[in-house]
Order: C-alpha cells, then sequence, then structure tokens
C-alpha cells in the first residue's frame, strides 16, 4: 500500500531535527514506481524530499546512493558544474528506512526533446559528464566503491557476451563483431575515470537549457567512462550525439579517442542483457522480445560489414535501433 504524503512528511519531521513542514504533495508515479516520496516545503521556504523504498530492490538501491552521496564531499562536489542532492536524515518505517534529502531544482527532459547546438541542453549534458570524468579517483577508493582497471572492464563485458553465448539464442554475426571488439587492444587502451555508472535522461535536471541536478549514484565507481555515454547514442537526432559528444571533448580533451566506439559497443551489449534478464527470470515474453532486437541488429551490422566497431571506424548502427534497444534494456534495471 503506497504511503501518502502527509505520511512522508510526517516521518521527515522526525527525520530532520527542525524541519517544519508547511506543505507536502505526492512525487512521482504513484503506480509502478519503487519508491513513495513527496516534496516538502518547509517554513523557510527550503524544499526537500522523502523517499520510503517499497521493495528490497528499491533499498539496496536506496542504500548504494546514500554511500555514493555520503564519498561525494563538500569539495568534490565544488569541482561539478550541478547540484547533488545531499542526505538531511533518515527514519524507520515498515522494516525499512525512509531518507530525506536536500531538494535539487530543475526538470526533467527526454531525450527525444533535446536541443542541439554549442550551447544547448546536449551539450550541457556533455561537458557535465565530462565534469564528472575529471573528478579524483582518491575519494571513490577511499569510500570503499569499485575501482575497476581497463581490463577488469573488458573481462565484464566478455563474461555477458559469454553468459548470453550461452544461451543458444545470440546470433552468430553479432557475437562475432562483439568478440572483434574486445580483440582490438586500441579499443581498450583508456585510462578508468570517476564515472555515475547509471546515466540516463532522467537522470539529469536542467533549466534553461543548462544541466542544475544529476541524480541517481547508486553505481559510483570507477571504470569506463563510455559507460555514462552509451545512452546518448540512443537519440535519433545525429546533431544532438554530437553536440554531447563535442561538449565532453572540449572538457575532456582527445586523450580517449575510442570513447564513441566503446560506448556504442555497451549499449549494444545492453540487448544481451536483456537476453539474460529474461532468461534468468524466466520470462518468455522478454526472453522473445530481446530474440527480436537481436536478430534486427545483426541484420543491420550484417549489412554492413566493412564498418566493425573498432580503433579506426565508427559503428553503423542506426540511432533509432540503439533508441529501441536502450529503452528496453533499462526494464532489466
Amino acid at each position: 500500500m503506497a504511503r501518502s504524503h502527509l505520511t512522508l512528511a510526517a516521518l521527515a519531521t522526525s527525520a530532520v531535527p527542525g524541519l517544519d513542514v508547511a506543505a507536502a504533495t505526492s512525487f512521482g508515479a504513484s503506480r509502478g514506481s519503487d519508491f513513495d516520496a513527496a516534496i516538502l516545503t518547509g517554513r523557510d521556504g527550503r524544499h526537500w524530499i522523502i523517499r520510503a523504498p517499497r521493495s528490497a530492490t528499491a533499498e539496496a538501491e536506496q542504500s548504494a546512493d546514500l554511500v555514493a552521496l555520503r564519498a561525494l564531499s563538500a569539495g568534490v562536489r565544488t569541482r561539478l558544474p550541478f547540484a547533488v542532492s545531499a542526505f538531511a536524515g533518515q527514519v524507520p518505517i515498515d522494516g525499512t528506512r525512509a531518507i530525506v534529502y536536500e531538494f535539487v531544482y530543475g526538470a526533467k527532459v527526454p531525450l527525444s526533446s533535446y536541443p542541439a547546438g554549442p550551447d544547448s541542453l546536449a551539450a550541457s549534458v556533455g561537458s557535465s559528464i565530462a565534469a564528472i570524468h575529471t573528478l579524483p579517483t582518491s575519494f571513490v577508493s577511499d569510500a570503499g566503491l569499485p575501482t575497476l582497471t581497463a581490463g577488469e572492464c573488458l573481462r565484464s563485458c566478455v563474461t555477458i557476451m559469454d553468459r548470453a553465448a550461452a544461451t543458444g539464442l545470440m546470433p552468430a554475426a553479432l557475437l562475432g563483431r562483439w568478440e572483434r571488439a574486445a580483440e582490438d587492444a586500441k579499443l581498450w587502451q583508456f585510462q578508468p575515470t570517476v564515472i555515475n555508472g547509471a546515466l540516463g535522461a532522467d537522470s539529469f535536471l536542467s533549466a534553461e537549457g543548462v544541466v542544475t541536478g544529476v541524480l541517481g549514484w547508486q553505481d559510483l565507481r570507477v571504470a569506463d567512462p563510455a559507460r555514462d555515454l552509451q545512452w546518448i547514442l540512443g537519440s535519433s537526432e545525429q546533431t544532438v550525439i554530437e553536440s554531447a559528444f563535442d561538449a565532453y571533448a572540449v572538457v575532456r580533451g582527445q586523450g580517449d579517442r575510442q570513447v564513441k566506439q566503446r560506448a556504442m559497443f555497451y549499449a549494444e551489449l545492453e540487448v544481451a542483457k536483456w537476453l539474460l534478464h529474461g532468461t534468468e527470470t524466466r520470462n518468455t515474453e522478454v526472453v522473445d522480445d530481446a530474440v527480436v532486437m537481436l536478430t534486427g541488429l545483426a541484420d543491420n551490422v550484417r549489412n554492413d560489414v566493412m564498418n566493425p566497431i573498432g580503433a579506426q571506424t565508427m559503428p553503423t548502427m542506426a540511432v533509432d535501433e540503439v533508441e529501441a534497444f536502450l529503452a528496453r534494456g533499462e526494464r532489466a534495471v
């Protein structure tokens, strides 16, 4: 049963000493959401958000997010051009806990509505991601969060490929394409950076075409920066993709010349993850959906065999195909 915004407001006053709530309203979808949430307005005009998980999975996600937020110290946050929410308090409820955060202002914009250009939201997103990737890696390791080498990033991809191949449902042409990418040493010559690890259009808050905040830090780690960029390739507008990657390169420089190719590799691998999600949960509908997507992707790359994912070429998978794959893949999260 969903908890009302009034119940959540009462919990917030217990979680945050001195909080005097003047108004409260429900936040997010009432159905299908992993959390009960409410926006609170204090007597002083400040805003807060309280979230209470509805499942064990949501609770684990919230706990991981809280660890990351605590790792993002005030000093680290000053290096970012956007706001990151801060923990304000917590209170037990129904065997779990509700957590109150400082509210981050801004609106979510779907990727399909991103404007392009050097001063656009797409460019602001690109430069914001680059700012995350330029953070010092030491604070991540100091917090005990995962720190992966380039080789470990590659091995995790190979593991997914092997598991997908073991299902017997992977098109041979697609497996061959991914195997060649995995064997391309130049593609995997990169310096791991701090990454958010769970970025998507819903992660970004913006106002007047500028990113004002980034949400969802539960997968904070040191790993391949291309993981944070893969979702951008789901745009149906090539100018949006170019604007984001160009702005990213301005901040980070040209040291990682293969980041876009690896981003495409990760985007395609999301389809294999969707297949594995279906097989592991024994959901035939998901498996059938994944097989259709894999077949479509295989047909696409089979017709363009001269352009593999590699250090010297750009992947040629159609962006509308990527958009569909990424949208479906998010269901496995």
